[in-house]
C-alpha cells in the first residue's frame, strides 16, 4: 500500500519548521495555510451555499466585489489578525491598510489578494 502513496509526504509546516528558527514565520505560514483551506472549501461549496454573484460593493481597484471575494477577504484577515504575528495587512479588497490592534500585533506586514481571478468564479 505505501508503495503507491507517499505516507510521509512533506508538508509546508514541516518544511518551514525544519528550515527556519523563526517561530513567528512558522505561525504566519500556518495561518495563511489555514485561510487557504477555508477559502478553498468555500469555493468548492459556493453553488450549494449560494455564494455566487455580486456582493454589491466595489474593491480598492474599482472592481465589483463578488460574495466569495468578501468572504475570502474576511477569512484571510481573521486568520492573520488572530495569528498574533502581523502588524499591517494590505488587501486588494480594502481601500486602506488594516492596522492590527497592538495586543495582537507582530512583526510582519502582509499584502494579499484573497481570491485572485474571482471574476471567473461564476463560469462553469
Amino acid at each position: 500500500m505505501s508503495e503507491k502513496f507517499d505516507v510521509d509526504a512533506p508538508t509546508l509546516s514541516r518544511y518551514v519548521m525544519a528550515n527556519t528558527k523563526d517561530t513567528e514565520l512558522v505561525i504566519l505560514l500556518n495561518s495563511l495555510a489555514t485561510s487557504f483551506k477555508l477559502i478553498a472549501s468555500a469555493v468548492g461549496r459556493a453553488g450549494v451555499a449560494q455564494l455566487y454573484g455580486l456582493a454589491g460593493e466595489v474593491n480598492s481597484t474599482g472592481d465589483d466585489q463578488k460574495k466569495l471575494d468578501v468572504m475570502s477577504n474576511d477569512m484571510m484577515i481573521n486568520a492573520l489578525v488572530n495569528s498574533g504575528v502581523c502588524s499591517v495587512l494590505v488587501s486588494e479588497e480594502n481601500e486602506e491598510p488594516i492596522i492590527v490592534p497592538a495586543d495582537k500585533a507582530g512583526k510582519f506586514c502582509v499584502a494579499f489578494d484573497p481570491l485572485d481571478g474571482s471574476s471567473n468564479i461564476d463560469c462553469n
